[in-house]
């Protein structure tokens, strides 16, 4: 048998629904944030990496249109 669990009324909380807030790119888009020049200097710092501006400068236009996904 199912446990059955009876409650009043006013006990009920009632909250709108609203469909965005369950829609997956309206919640990516939230999270998301865009990446900087010296974030990437830094990462390529760490791994060792040799790069100049011009490399810096596109990276971070490719990673920042995939994330907003143009």
């Amino acid at each position: 048998m199912k446990k059955v669990e009876v409650v009043k009324a006013d006990e009920i909380e009632v909250k709108p629904f609203i469909l965005d807030d369950f829609i997956e790119h309206r919640v990516q888009h939230t999270m998301m944030n865009k990446v900087t020049k010296k974030e990437l200097k830094h990462l390529a710092d760490e791994l060792g990496l040799v790069y100049d501006d011009t490399q810096i400068v596109f990276t971070k236009k490719l990673l920042n249109a995939y994330l907003l996904g143009k």
